[in-house]
C-alpha cells in the first residue's frame, strides 16, 4: 500500500518542481509555424507522464509535439494531477468493481438497432468531418469541426426527448461533447452509467500542417455516431443512463477525457464500464478482417465482456492485441479508478500507418465503411446490453 501510494504522489510532487531540463529538440522550422488560426505557446511548460511507473516531467509544448511525432505515447496531467487519488483516500468498500452478464439478454433489441445502422449516412458525415483541414484541439477549424459534430448530434437527437447533448468545456477552446441517453425511471438517474467514447481531435506529426484523421480518429467517432443515430430512431430508452462521449484533445495527451473522468471522480459518479471506439476502419490488404480486443491497461473482465459481445453480434472474429501505456481516452478513466475497455481496426501491428499525416483519408483500397459498420454494431450491444432497453408503452 505504501508503493502505492508513492507512486500515486510522484505527479503531485512533480506538479510542485518544474524541471529545467526539458526533452531535447532543435528544429529550424520556424517557416512553419502559423500565423493564424492556432493558439499555441511552444515554450508553455507541460507536465507529462510517459510511463504508470515513472514520474511526470515538466517538458515543453514544443518538445511533447516532438515526443508525439516519435511515437512516444503518455498523459499531459499538467490540469489533473490528482486523477485517480480518490481510489486511495476512499473506504476499499467505496470502490466498487462491476461484473458483467452474458451477452443475449437484449438480442431482439440489439438487432433491431443494428438494422437501422446506414453507411450511407457513415460516409456523408466523415466527408464533412475530415473535410476541416485539421482537427487539432488548439486551432481554429478544430473548434468548427466540433460546433459540426455538435449540431449533428443535436439534429440527431431532437425528436428524443430523453436525450440531452451538453458541452463539456476546456480552456483550449474544442470542447468535449456529452450524449447523455436518461433512463426510463428517474429514480434511476444516478444508477451507474454505460460510456462510449471516442475523440474528435486530429493532429499531424507537425500539428500546424493538415489533418484530415480520417481514421484518427474520424472512423470511432463515425463508428459511434451512427450506433447513437440507429439507437435513436429505436426511440432507445435505457433502464439506467448510457452515455457517447466525444473527446477534444486526446491527441495532446489525452486532455479531454482526462478532464472529463476527473469531474466524474470528483463528483462521485458511477461508471458501470467506459469504452473506447479510436480507429476503426483499416483492413490491412492480405489479413483477416477483425476487431482488435486491447490486452493491457484496461479492465480483464469488461474486455472478455467486449469480446463476447463481439462473437456474438458481429460477423468477424475478435483477435487479441496491445497498444501500450496511454494509448487513448480509456486510460483516463481507468486511472480514474473506472472499468474501462479499448476496440480497435485490427492487431496493432496491422492498423493504419497513415495516422497523424496528411494520408489518413478515405481515399484507400484498405479503408473499409463496412468495416466500421462492425464497431457500431459493437457500439449498439455494449449499450443495450449494459444500459438494459425499455419496452415503449402500447
Amino acid at each position: 500500500m505504501r508503493l502505492a501510494l508513492s507512486l500515486a504522489l510522484l505527479p503531485l510532487l512533480a506538479s510542485a518542481v518544474p524541471t529545467s531540463k526539458p526533452l531535447s529538440f532543435q528544429t529550424g522550422d520556424s517557416d512553419l509555424l502559423p500565423n493564424t488560426g492556432f493558439s499555441v505557446d511552444l515554450n508553455e511548460l507541460r507536465l507529462v507522464q510517459f510511463a504508470e511507473d515513472e514520474p511526470a516531467v515538466w517538458i515543453t509544448e514544443l518538445d511533447k509535439i516532438e515526443a508525439k511525432a516519435k511515437g512516444r505515447r503518455f498523459m499531459d496531467i499538467t490540469d489533473t494531477p490528482t486523477l485517480g487519488f480518490s481510489g486511495y483516500l476512499l473506504p476499499a468498500e467505496a470502490n466498487t468493481r462491476y461484473s458483467y452478464p452474458s451477452p443475449g439478454n437484449y438480442s431482439k433489441p440489439v438487432k433491431q438497432a443494428i438494422k437501422e445502422l446506414s453507411i450511407d449516412h457513415m460516409k456523408e458525415f466523415l466527408g464533412k468531418f475530415s473535410g476541416f483541414r485539421t482537427r487539432y484541439y488548439r486551432s481554429e477549424t478544430g473548434k468548427q469541426s466540433q460546433e459540426f459534430l455538435l449540431s449533428t448530434l443535436k439534429s440527431i437527437s431532437s425528436k428524443h426527448s430523453g436525450v440531452t447533448i451538453k458541452e463539456f468545456a476546456h480552456p483550449w477552446g474544442q470542447n468535449s461533447i456529452i450524449a447523455h441517453f436518461a433512463p426510463a425511471d428517474i429514480s434511476n438517474k444516478d444508477a451507474p452509467v454505460t460510456i462510449i467514447g471516442a475523440h474528435q481531435d486530429s493532429t499531424n506529426q507537425w500539428p500546424f500542417l493538415p489533418a484530415p484523421g480520417a481514421d484518427d480518429d474520424g472512423s470511432g467517432t463515425t463508428s459511434s455516431l451512427e450506433a447513437f443515430r440507429a439507437l435513436v430512431s429505436l426511440n432507445f430508452t435505457p433502464s439506467a443512463p448510457v452515455e457517447f462521449h466525444y473527446f477534444s484533445a486526446e491527441e495532446g495527451g489525452l486532455l479531454g477525457s482526462q478532464a472529463v473522468a476527473k469531474a466524474y471522480e470528483d463528483e462521485g459518479r458511477k461508471v458501470l464500464a467506459m469504452l473506447q471506439m479510436d480507429m476503426t476502419a483499416w483492413v490491412k490488404k492480405g489479413t483477416e478482417e477483425s476487431v482488435g480486443i486491447i490486452q493491457d491497461y484496461v479492465d480483464p473482465d469488461l474486455t472478455e465482456f467486449m469480446e463476447r459481445l463481439v462473437k456474438k453480434y458481429l460477423a468477424i472474429p475478435p483477435v487479441r492485441t496491445q497498444c501500450q501505456y496511454a494509448c487513448s481516452d480509456h486510460a483516463s478513466f481507468r486511472k480514474a479508478g473506472y472499468q474501462s475497455a479499448f476496440a480497435i481496426e485490427s492487431t496493432f501491428e496491422n492498423s493504419n500507418h497513415n495516422i497523424h499525416t496528411t494520408q489518413d483519408t478515405t481515399d484507400h483500397p484498405e479503408f473499409s465503411f463496412s468495416h466500421m459498420r462492425e464497431f457500431s454494431k459493437l457500439v449498439i450491444a455494449f449499450a443495450i446490453e449494459l444500459g438494459g432497453f425499455t419496452e415503449p408503452h402500447a
